[in-house]
């Protein structure tokens, strides 16, 4: 099914009168002519309708999901690092850990996701208030039932964002107008994830599943969708966090709670496969996300943010901000390079495991030769499920904004979530309702695997609840890379800063060719057949080769490939192992970013987190 975006210029225009566009003085403040809201927009399904599109609308552009949420904030980790390079003030200061009240791309996000818990709010409070919610026929209270549940699960996903990236937060849970000083002091991440949970509670209650909604169940929250993302925030509520006030890591008692809440929810997706299930063919998933297109048959995409317009307000940069750099004058356009796989992480999948070359790209394009693929080096491998060169239709030239919708949940993390909850609380081979953490986890491998090449995981690897809960680690690296998933998942194993050691002494090593990365050859040689890059010889042995060129034997006639630095690319002193996450200090504050210093300055009862 080809994609259609759901945001009309009305709702923008509708939604830009309920609410003032914020500014870095008044994140929570709000234009006072919404007296007028209930009468002139709620009083119909169509521009509640409107009102509820206009609450979708933040999670995109480039302060939501199509830059900054996406594949800014969530670097560096053990997958990779975001805009490799110095200090700029901006960007790279927080993927390095940098971060000060002054960077530069702190402020916009933040004031993005309060303008949408507050148009969410907006919704929430008068949409259930509608004569129409009660009195009306029977479609329009399922209408207005659906939206009601849908600016619930979108308050949610906004304070979700909002708690893991800065803590304790102001929550409100009204409309500014309610409030008579919107000076408000934190609130306790606790307690803003019990509201939301509770709000994804009902939000499952009210909404219909994938397959019996009236509107667009990809881009607009259904049921699954709600009961994913409240597995997804019970983990985080059972998980590790920094403490805002002393930067130490600390995991709440009550934690076994939570993960019976995620146990039941991913649960209850797993008994209905016939609306959400995991789609045979990993790339497939990809193509249909950068080919503009639903996955109608599987729905593996739980929810995905809309992207569109052409705009920086309301599109996104994915595949051109990352996936394979391309020239400008291919016949791709121009795209990719920003974020860059750690070599490590490509070498941490088996050689036959499909996700490998469908997350890591191992080609470029240059200006000598725009539409042919040619190698990059080790220390430049790219990110690959958003690719401009995948894109249907292609978009030729240097246009920023390809329309590439950014997934919020799969599928695959239902059963991931579903394994870790019940190895937590039973053991890896026990089953609930028939299926046990260990099988929950295989489906997904087994996926990832040509049939002829799956091979189970033994038993020493997850036959006890510690060694799962390794196995398990590793394979949501290997499922979610470049997903935004890596980061916050090892704040709530409390593994950031041992995997950010780990994947630096493995880069270490396989720079001066020990371990486990002696094999791993200086060269490698490469050539193109249709365009496409083929290697003549394997990256998994050592070659004495140091020629520029390589005649393939037996070739007729010849084919010549040509060499290109694979180790030898880490080799001297390589700024590439030494700029990841360049400034993480575990226990310091690291995990949290600064309060905007405008921010801090017009609220006075807001205390900075701990290290700014």
């Amino acid at each position: 099914m080809k994609r259609s975006f759901f945001r009309p210029a009305l709702a923008v225009a509708l939604v830009a009168s309920l609410t003032a566009t914020y500014s870095c003085k008044d994140y929570l403040d709000v234009s006072p002519d919404s007296a007028y809201i209930s009468e002139d927009v709620f009083n119909n399904v169509a521009n509640a309708n409107s009102a509820v599109i206009g609450a979708y609308d933040p999670l995109s552009g480039d302060n939501g999901y199509g830059v900054r949420l996406s594949t800014g904030y969530p670097s560096d980790t053990d997958e990779g690092q975001n805009r490799a390079g110095a200090a700029d003030g901006g960007s790279r200061d927080i993927n390095r850990y940098r971060v000060t009240p002054g960077t530069t791309e702190l402020i916009a996000p933040f004031t993005t996701l309060y303008l949408g818990v507050e148009r969410a709010n907006i919704c929430i409070k008068n949409i259930p208030q509608m004569a129409l919610y009660n009195t009306g026929t029977a479609t329009e209270q399922k209408a207005l039932r659906r939206m009601h549940g849908e600016v619930l699960a979108l308050r949610a996903l906004y304070y979700m964002e909002i708690v893991r990236n800065w803590g304790d937060v102001p929550a409100q849970f009204e409309p500014s107008s309610a409030y008579a000083d919107l000076n408000l002091p934190q609130t306790d991440r606790n307690i803003i994830y019990d509201r939301i949970l509770d709000d994804l509670a009902l939000a499952s209650r009210l909404l219909p599943w994938r397959r019996e909604s009236d509107a667009n169940a990809y881009e607009r929250f259904t049921k699954g969708a709600a009961k994913a993302m409240r597995a997804r925030i019970a983990l985080a509520r059972a998980g590790w966090r920094s403490n805002a006030s002393t930067g130490r890591m600390e995991r709440p008692n009550d934690y076994l709670t939570y993960y019976t809440m995620a146990r039941a929810e991913s649960d209850t997706l797993l008994r209905n496969r016939s609306q959400h299930t995991l789609n045979p063919s990993y790339e497939a998933v990809w193509r249909n996300i950068n080919e503009l297109r639903f996955d109608t048959q599987y729905g593996e995409i739980m929810f995905e943010v809309a992207m569109g317009s052409g705009s920086a307000a309301s599109d996104s940069k994915l595949g051109y901000n990352n996936g394979p750099r391309l020239d400008v004058a291919s016949r791709w356009g121009q795209g990719g390079g920003s974020y860059t796989i750690n070599p490590n992480y490509f070498y941490a999948f088996d050689s036959v495991d499909t996700r490998r070359d469908v997350t890591v790209t191992l080609y470029q394009t240059v200006a000598t030769t725009p539409n042919t693929q040619t190698s990059t080096t080790l220390n430049a491998l790219r990110d690959g499920k958003f690719r401009r060169d995948w894109r249907v239709p292609l978009l030729t030239g240097s246009s920023q904004t390809l329309g590439l919708n950014w997934p919020i949940i799969r599928f695959a993390d239902v059963l991931l979530m579903f394994a870790e909850a019940q190895n937590e609380l039973a053991g890896p081979g026990v089953a609930y309702n028939g299926i046990t953490p260990v099988q929950a986890l295989e489906e997904v491998r087994r996926r990832a695997y040509p049939a002829a090449r799956y091979v189970a995981l033994p038993a020493t690897q997850v036959g006890t609840k510690e060694t799962f809960f390794n196995a398990l680690v590793k394979e949501r690296l290997l499922e979610f890379g470049g997903e935004g998933i890596r980061k916050y998942d090892l704040i709530r194993w409390n593994l950031l800063g041992a995997k950010i050691a780990e994947a630096k002494a493995q880069l270490t090593e396989m720079r001066n060719g020990t371990g486990a990365y002696a094999n791993v050859p200086l060269y490698v040689y490469g050539y193109a057949v249709n365009d496409q890059l083929r290697y003549a010889r394997s990256l998994y042995r050592p070659t004495t080769l140091t020629a520029t060129t390589y005649t393939i034997p037996g070739t007729s006639p010849a084919v010549v490939a040509t060499r290109f630095n694979w180790r030898q690319a880490l080799t001297g002193t390589s700024t590439f192992i030494e700029l990841l996450a360049a400034n993480y200090v575990p226990n310091t504050g690291d995990e949290l970013l600064a309060f905007p210093q405008s921010v801090v300055d017009t609220n006075p009862n807001l205390k900075q987190n701990f290290g700014y």
